[in-house]
């Protein structure tokens, strides 16, 4: 026998503590868009059990995403889950660095926390326009945070990954094990042949941010022995569309996230949305490929582009099988980020990590 508990369906009887366990790495830009938005999907299942946010710069600075992070967990009441500062800067790259290959490459359209007219003091939070927060992150930095959960829940944590990878490199670099003792990688990032008229992508179809803000840390993390990985990858992100209409259909439930959503969430692809929602609903995608995958770190011309290859023609020096999404439902998705949104939001699943 089956019951239903907003939107996701449980054996009878089910146990909170049996929701699927999950660390969500992000650059939680905000307010709303698709960094906070993807939050939104797996804190909003009740399918799911977040451990915690842990923070990394890349849309914005580190600092200022953890504020507009722990400012939606009290809008939405969940702030029993941890909110854990991360990486404020890549490993080796750098703005500098970025400049210097700017003048030697060309242009790179998209820089986050880098783009003109952001903050460029790394520090600095402004004040929020959805209110500053009264709630604190926590003490811990999201490496340890990642590998302490971890350990103790050995081969049960999902690690969704949405921004940079710099937070799961340190993870990675600290403690050998701590890929291995996961259940799984799940990412938005990477790009493989990208068609569409940007600038960001169709004369570069191998560059994308989340990889190019700090390409060692990916390269780390694409070496490392995880159970399973999957990626999204721009290729099917930009198959997906939040319209004004489904914000407008979200605006009309009576609560606090759907007015947050109604006021803030931005019309645009789905890049991280997508990730988390086929995570939580596979069935979304209707066609995935694999490829063993890595970053280009020489520094020329490619440094930072999404590197692959066919099984049998990769090197063979530690790189990892990906399984890479390729078509999604778009109707099917649009149906469960707007059901989610204007649904009920789960309580904790337990006390404390």
């Amino acid at each position: 026998m089956l019951f239903v508990l907003a939107g996701a369906i449980f054996p009878l009887g089910i146990r909170a503590q049996e929701r699927r366990k999950i660390i969500i790495d992000e650059d939680c830009a905000g307010p709303a868009g698709s960094d906070l938005q993807a939050v939104l999907v797996l804190v909003q299942s009740a399918q799911v059990d977040p451990l915690g946010i842990t923070v990394v710069s890349g849309d914005q600075w580190r600092d200022e995403e953890v504020a507009h992070t722990l400012r939606l967990l009290e809008i939405i009441g969940r702030t029993d889950i941890p909110v854990v500062p991360g990486a404020v800067f890549p490993l080796i790259n750098s703005q500098e660095e970025t400049a210097r290959w700017e003048k030697l490459f060309g242009k790179i359209h998209y820089q986050g926390a880098w783009n003109k007219g952001k903050p460029p003091d790394p520090f600095f939070v402004p004040e929020l326009p959805e209110g500053n927060p009264t709630t604190k992150p926590a003490a811990e930095d999201a490496a340890h945070f990642m590998i302490r959960l971890v350990h103790a829940y050995p081969h049960q944590v999902t690690i969704y990954a949405g921004g940079p990878l710099t937070n799961l490199a340190l993870a990675c670099v600290l403690d050998p094990q701590f890929s291995t003792l996961t259940h799984e990688l799940v990412f938005m990032g990477g790009s493989l042949s990208t068609s569409v008229d940007d600038p960001e992508f169709s004369a570069t179809p191998r560059r994308e941010f989340n990889l190019r803000w700090d390409p060692e840390a990916a390269h780390i993390v694409l070496r490392a022995p995880w159970p399973k990985v999957t990626c999204t990858t721009v290729d099917i992100s930009v198959k997906t569309r939040l319209t004004k209409e489904m914000i407008g259909q979200i605006g009309q439930a009576p609560t606090p996230l759907a007015k947050y959503l109604a006021r803030f969430a931005p019309e645009g692809y789905m890049w991280d949305e997508l990730a988390a929602a086929a995570w939580l609903d596979p069935s979304l995608i209707t066609r995935e490929r694999q490829l063993f995958m890595d970053v280009d770190i020489d520094h020329g011309a490619e440094y930072g582009n999404t590197v692959t290859w066919l099984p049998g023609d990769n090197p063979g020096l530690g790189e990892q099988l990906v399984q890479l999404q390729m078509e999604v439902n778009t109707e099917k998705l649009d149906k469960a980020f707007v059901d989610l949104m204007m649904g009920p939001t789960p309580q904790a699943a337990r006390k404390g990590n």
